[in-house]
């Protein structure tokens, strides 16, 4: 037989059982869905947070306040902490960054960069104009003059703030997206110079910021953008809030240089000893990145062990309706045999056979997964997704669940005695 009949024979053996074939496809299909789904959606991961933190590049860095570490221990330990706590009250330890600090880092770090100093508001600002009120969802930060550049956004109409706004404090503001189109259309040039209230207090609006998406469900259009005074003087009701310091140097090459500058710098403002470890952190933009796709990379694994467990339990579950075949198909078989038909010929029907099923399982299984998988990247609006590698790796699996889990089976076939086949009830 040619490889034409005997695999035209086998589709059609795999064809005329339907309700057993759909069931041991389906259980393929779940394995490698799993699999390719949740490696779809960790792709659509990578590329929102990739563009998430590319709005610094690979060139920038964050100094930020440094929690103190507690440390519990035997009574000597104590003691040893006890006679340090005036010591660590002079240095600052366990202190945020305050303006003054923040703002004297600025002007004195003279290494070629753009530095920014910000603080954090609200996350529940209502905003109102006239009659129209937002829910009490819209976060406010605030920024200086490089602030915009420095987080990624960029602006539709108007202007930036500026040193002036930053110095006297007067109350003008910068509109996310959705912020401004909720209150004045789509036209993102009409907030310009007009007055809206953030909780209540007026401010000029002096500029309208373009699209920038969301982030795992946080949209940064809905933001109100003002100067870290006007957010430390209205919005802010920790005193203790701490400031954030980003600072951005045109090359790659240069970070290594900027961190080591700027932390000899800042460790003199922070009031540290030369004995003392840093009160700060000092965070790489693309550490975070790093940090998370680490993350995702268990989660690949996670994905590996649940496909390999369903697929393990697919392929015992085709061995023993492949060899339920074999016993159904006795006398088929022996009747091959008896004129003429080669062991080779019946061992390679019986492996098309199990190779079609995993492949009609992986190709289900393969498409589910990706629907599903995309689902999540329309949540996080990162376009349509495949990851062609793992898809590849799916089709390799199935093929190789097919093979091994059909070739006990094809060998038993193909080795019955065919007189004893053809007796057999």
């Amino acid at each position: 037989m040619t490889f034409r009949d005997t695999f035209s024979l086998a589709f059609r053996t795999v064809r005329g059982n339907r309700l057993r074939t759909g069931i041991t496809v389906a259980i393929i299909a779940f394995g490698i869905m799993a699999l390719v789904g949740i490696k779809t959606a960790i792709v659509a991961m990578e590329q929102k947070f990739t563009e998430s933190f590319s709005s610094m590049g690979a060139t920038g860095f964050t100094i930020r306040y440094k929690e103190p570490r507690f440390r519990f221990g035997n009574n000597s330990d104590l003691k040893k902490e006890k006679k340090g706590q005036k010591k660590e009250k002079k240095s600052n330890i366990g202190k945020p960054i305050t303006k003054l600090q923040a703002e004297t880092f600025k002007s004195s770090f003279t290494f070629p960069s753009k530095v920014s100093i910000n603080i954090f508001g609200l996350r529940d600002a209502v905003i109102s104009m006239g009659s129209k009120k937002s829910n009490p969802t819209t976060r406010v930060y605030g920024g200086d003059e490089n602030f915009i550049e420095q987080n990624g956004f960029n602006l539709a109409f108007g202007r930036n703030l500026n040193t002036l706004d930053i110095t006297t404090g007067r109350n003008v503001c910068i509109l996310g997206k959705d912020v401004a189109v909720r209150f004045f259309g789509e036209n993102l040039e009409r907030p310009v110079d007009k007055v809206i209230k953030i909780n209540n207090i007026p401010f000029r609006v002096v500029g309208t910021l373009k699209s920038k998406g969301s982030t795992l469900g946080m949209s940064w259009d809905n933001v109100v953008i003002t100067s870290y005074n006007n957010v430390r003087r209205f919005f802010n009701s920790n005193p203790n809030a701490s400031f954030n310091i980003q600072v951005k140097v045109p090359e790659v090459k240069l970070i290594e240089a900027a961190t080591g500058e700027a932390t000899a710098i800042f460790r003199p403002i922070r009031k540290l000893t030369t004995t003392e470890d840093d009160n700060f952190a000092i965070d790489k933009s693309d550490s975070f990145v790093e940090m998370l796709l680490r993350q995702l990379d268990m989660l690949t694994i996670s994905a590996l062990v649940i496909g390999f467990i369903t697929l393990l339990g697919a392929a015992i579950g085709l061995m023993n309706i492949m060899l339920v075949s074999v016993t159904e198909r006795t006398k088929e078989i022996g009747l091959v045999k008896a004129i003429g038909g080669k062991q080779a010929a019946v061992r390679k029907q019986f492996l098309y056979e199990s190779i079609i099923i995993s492949l009609m399982g992986a190709l289900f299984g393969i498409i589910l997964g990706v629907l599903v998988g995309n689902v999540f990247s329309m949540i996080l609006n990162t376009g349509f997704v495949v990851p062609w590698n793992w898809t590849v790796i799916g089709i390799i699996i199935c093929s190789l669940v097919g093979l091994l889990a059909g070739l006990y089976p094809a060998l038993k076939a193909s080795r019955l005695n065919p007189i004893e086949a053809l007796r057999y009830e």
